[in-house]
């Protein structure tokens, strides 16, 4: 793990973003030269959110997008081949990238809220929780343990491995520590304002955003602590906690070089190939099966690829849609009301769990301002059934919003819950069931989905304290299916 004490510069290059931010800084001296505690946490947080935004745009979300099968390799390329037949090495840079720009990012987000709270100020405290649990939690879900208390503290050259359940406890009260600050006590002289790329500086969306982010910690323990998650996601919602009914995204995106949307810039700019990714027979028939409206927003075409098929894939399989300026979703809408519907299925008798479900899908269509209710009405109603096939619409929806940035989420859902299920036969046979996952054709571990990402090979050459080398196909202790 990189242990660099980063400083931000004037301009703040992190990934495949640049934003500029001079916000507070003193031109008459070099930022560069500034101690961790005199680097402005206004100026600090705009890298770290694109820190974030970066990775999570690119490493998790090729990689998330292909195991989610959103899309398949296509038959004229070879990027992503690894991906797509589960053969993927530690040492590739998909690997090595999510694991050490995100600990990058959390360098800032962490200095960030060592200042705040120097200063008193809980505006900046409870938005850098926000970002470490986010960060956190994406790499603790894809890796199983992880570095987190000792983590980006340059003393510490082999930080310690902490195992899942205790990652999240940490996560847990994190985030309650920083939703019990008094935030009319922060100084109003230094509030979050145009530095903060995803609400702003309203903190009453940070709020909600922490609420939400805690109930999506708790929820991701439903089948591995159920004791947990009951007891948390109860207290939560009896509170009277409020939870996002907006977008949490980045969308200050622009058609120039490093300043587009990183899934984007990486696939249609820097690879300089349009047609890498090909659309997935398996999101592509459910779509197509459901006569669903979002199809054309999707992909160009109906010519859906078999899931692994890049030594026999046509060239003319549909490609993925994408621009420029799509917003990179950390919570969208549409997942915070998937994340209520669910609760109030497993928690809480299934109160108002249909209406949640609805207003989910209902944003889910908005974002490309299509109307649901058709669809709801019909093939996408809600089941009333039991508490399984309530949950599975729900996931089952999910992972359709979550297209096709997020496929990382939807990943690591699937590993939970099992939704969308796992098909019994091939998608070239008859019986196959539009939007089961299919193993890929040129699979490598013998029928065997991937589980996790394996332990970049610098970090087990690197760090004394990490743990044995992973099998990809090793379930995190999230996932007992």
């Amino acid at each position: 793990m990189k242990n660099i004490n980063k400083k931000i510069t004037g301009l703040i290059v992190t990934g495949l973003l640049v934003f500029s931010s001079c916000t507070d800084l003193d031109i008459n001296r070099d930022p560069d030269l500034l101690s961790p505690e005199q680097v402005p946490m206004s100026s600090e947080l705009p890298g770290s959110i694109t820190g974030i935004v970066a990775t999570m745009g690119s490493n998790y979300a090729i990689a998330g997008g292909m195991w989610s099968q959103f899309w398949t390799q296509s038959a004229v390329a070879n990027q992503y081949k690894t991906l797509d037949d589960y053969s993927i090495p530690n040492s590739a840079g998909q690997i090595t990238g999510a694991w050490s720009n995100m600990f990058d990012a959390l360098t800032d987000i962490r200095n960030i809220k060592a200042n705040a709270v120097r200063s008193n100020n809980w505006n900046y405290y409870l938005i850098a929780t926000c970002l470490e649990v986010y960060a956190s939690q994406l790499l603790v879900d894809m890796w199983g343990t992880i570095p987190y208390t000792e983590a980006n503290n340059t003393a510490i050259l082999n930080p310690a491995f902490e195992a899942g359940d205790v990652v999240y406890d940490n996560m847990v009260r994190d985030l309650k520590d920083a939703l019990d600050r008094d935030l009319s006590e922060s100084p109003i002289a230094n509030a979050p304002g145009s530095s903060d790329f995803i609400f702003g500086g309203d903190m009453d969306s940070w709020t909600q955003f922490a609420n939400t982010l805690l109930l999506k910690v708790y929820m991701r323990q439903s089948e591995a602590r159920p004791a947990v998650a009951q007891e948390g996601i109860t207290s939560l919602i009896n509170s009277g906690a409020q939870f996002l009914s907006q977008d949490a995204a980045v969308t200050q995106f622009s058609d120039e070089a490093s300043k587009r949307n990183p899934l984007y810039e990486n696939e249609r700019e820097q690879l300089n190939v349009g047609t890498n990714l090909r659309a997935s027979m398996t999101l592509g028939s459910f779509l197509q099966n459901a006569a669903d409206p979002r199809l054309p927003f999707v992909y160009d075409g109906t010519n859906f690829q078999l899931q692994g098929n890049y030594n026999d894939g046509l060239p003319t399989s549909s490609i993925i849609i994408m621009a420029y300026d799509d917003p990179v979703y950390f919570i969208s809408k549409a997942e915070s009301y998937f994340l209520q519907a669910e609760a109030a299925v497993r928690y809480m008798n299934g109160a108002n769990a249909e209406a949640l479900y609805n207003q989910a899908v209902e944003a889910a269509f908005d974002r490309y301002d299509l109307d649901a209710s058709g669809l709801l009405a019909g093939l996408y109603a809600y089941p009333n059934g039991s508490n399984d096939d309530n949950i599975k619409a729900i996931i089952t929806q999910k992972w359709v919003s979550l297209f096709p940035g997020n496929g990382c989420e939807s990943f690591i859902e699937q590993n939970r819950t099992g939704f969308p299920e796992i098909s019994g036969v091939p998608q070239t046979d008859a019986g196959y069931v539009p939007g089961e996952l299919s193993y890929s054709i040129e699979g490598r571990t013998g029928g065997l989905f991937p589980k996790r990402f394996l332990y970049p090979l610098n970090e087990l050459q690197r760090n004394t304290n990490a743990p044995a080398p992973s099998v990809i196909t090793d379930a995190v202790w999230y996932d007992v299916n």
